[in-house]
C-alpha cells in the first residue's frame, strides 16, 4: 500500500441530518433561532475534515480547523487507547492525536508505514530484528 486514509465513516453524517430535522420545529418558532442549524452543519464539517492520512514516510492529521504533518522519522511510539482515537508520541514526549485511527487499524498502519509499527497481529516468529 502507498497510501491510507482513515476516515470518519460517512453514514455519521446521517446524524447531522437527523438533528436538522429534529432542530426545524424549534427554529421557526421563533425569528433569529435559526442559527440553530449551526450545529448539525458543524458536526457535519467534523465529520468531514477530520482524517489521518498515512503513507511510508510521513502522516498527516486534519482535524476541523488545521493539520499537523510529521514525519515517521519523528514519531517515538503510537499510544493506544482502547475506546478513542490513536495518538503519535514524538520525539519531544507530545502528542498528536490522529483522527479516525483505532487500534483494530494497527495492523494497516504497520504495512503502511513499513514496519515503523508494529503489528499485534503478526505471529510471534514473523517479525525480524530492526537491529
Amino acid at each position: 500500500m502507498d497510501k491510507l486514509v482513515f476516515r470518519i465513516p460517512a453514514p455519521a453524517l446521517l446524524a447531522a441530518l437527523t438533528i436538522a430535522i429534529c432542530v426545524t420545529p424549534v427554529a421557526w418558532t421563533v425569528p433569529g433561532l435559526q442559527v440553530l442549524y449551526a450545529v448539525p452543519v458543524g458536526y457535519a464539517v467534523w465529520v468531514l475534515r477530520n482524517r489521518t492520512t498515512v503513507d511510508s514516510s510521513q502522516l498527516v492529521a486534519r482535524s476541523t480547523f488545521g493539520k499537523r504533518v510529521v514525519a515517521w522519522d519523528d514519531v517515538k511510539a503510537i499510544k493506544v487507547v482502547p475506546k478513542g482515537w490513536l495518538s503519535a508520541v514524538l520525539r519531544d514526549d507530545s502528542l498528536v492525536r490522529l483522527p479516525a485511527v483505532r487500534a483494530v487499524h494497527l495492523g494497516a498502519l504497520s504495512s503502511v508505514s513499513g514496519g515503523r509499527v508494529p503489528d499485534p497481529n503478526a505471529a510471534p516468529g514473523s517479525v525480524e530484528s530492526a537491529e
